[in-house]
């Protein structure tokens, strides 16, 4: 047989075979694109801002430039300090005894790092024997820290949006007979726990009572990643001063803030911040 016929055969017995069968095309299932869901800053941001009326603080707007300037000073400290390897993003603010300005030194330090692009920022009033930083922000909360730790609400019922910056406020709920009791039990280290780990951007602020007259400081020093002491201007005598420090050495003290300070000018007028 030669080439040619070869050729005509194959082809023949080509257009016998049955031809197999050819697939569907593929049909793409339809997506839904779900719309970009708001970040939590976002969210916060969206808060109408608690009408602040004092002028001791920052976010009120009537505060002294200087005064204002100096928090910032402050907060850029902070920020410096506390960022590393490791985020210590829980602090505790404290002082040697009463009327220092610690819960306001607290306050305005959270006000400006909650003006931060980068960071919300959770302010506790662990100060369940004289609580005021509701006070300063002209609050009346139903529940607070102290109903937390009783068992009596959760977290996310006594966090106040205060739309100041990104700055959410746990009250204090209240004062206690037993503070040292709840303030050093396994609910209120697994509360710092849970609020340090929460977001990860996120600094936790801690006002406790005056270390020398209490021992609520020491507790929540412990468990803190540092501590801020606040020593106002001819209040606590120096030996106090330094009686004080040495019941929270052992914690990471970040620093002293000097408050309520006299300072010459130039011009030889003096101003407080």
């Amino acid at each position: 047989m030669s080439r040619i016929d070869k050729a005509i055969e194959k082809a023949a017995q080509l257009r016998d075979v049955t031809p197999l069968p050819v697939a569907p095309p593929k049909v793409e299932p339809s997506v839904r694109v779900e719309p970009p869901r708001r970040g939590r800053m976002e969210r916060l941001l969206e808060v109408e801002p608690l009408p602040v009326d004092n002028p001791f603080l920052v976010a009120s707007g009537k505060a002294l430039p200087a005064v204002a300037e100096e928090y910032k000073k402050l907060k850029s400290m902070v920020i410096r300090l506390t960022k590393g390897k490791q985020f210590k993003n829980s602090l505790v603010v404290t002082s040697t005894v009463a009327a220092e300005g610690k819960s306001l030194t607290a306050l305005n330090l959270a006000t400006t790092l909650a003006q931060e692009y980068d960071h919300t920022v959770l302010l506790v009033d662990a100060d369940l024997r004289k609580p005021s930083i509701h006070k300063l922000l002209g609050l009346q909360p139903q529940v607070g820290l102290v109903h937390c730790l009783k068992g009596d609400a959760s977290l996310e019922d006594a966090l106040v949006k205060t739309g100041i910056g990104k700055l959410v406020v746990l009250p204090a709920g209240g004062v206690v007979s037993d503070p040292v009791e709840l303030l050093s039990s396994n609910r209120m280290k697994q509360i710092i726990k849970e609020l340090k780990a929460r977001y990860p951007e996120r600094y936790v602020i801690i006002d406790t009572p005056p270390v020398l007259p209490f021992a609520e400081a020491q507790v929540l020093a412990s468990q803190a990643d540092g501590v801020l002491f606040v020593i106002r201007e001819g209040c606590a005598k120096a030996s106090h001063v330094k009686e004080a420090l040495e019941t929270v050495k052992g914690v990471n003290l970040l620093g002293v803030v000097y408050n309520d300070s006299s300072v010459r000018q130039k011009k030889g007028s003096y101003y407080y911040y």
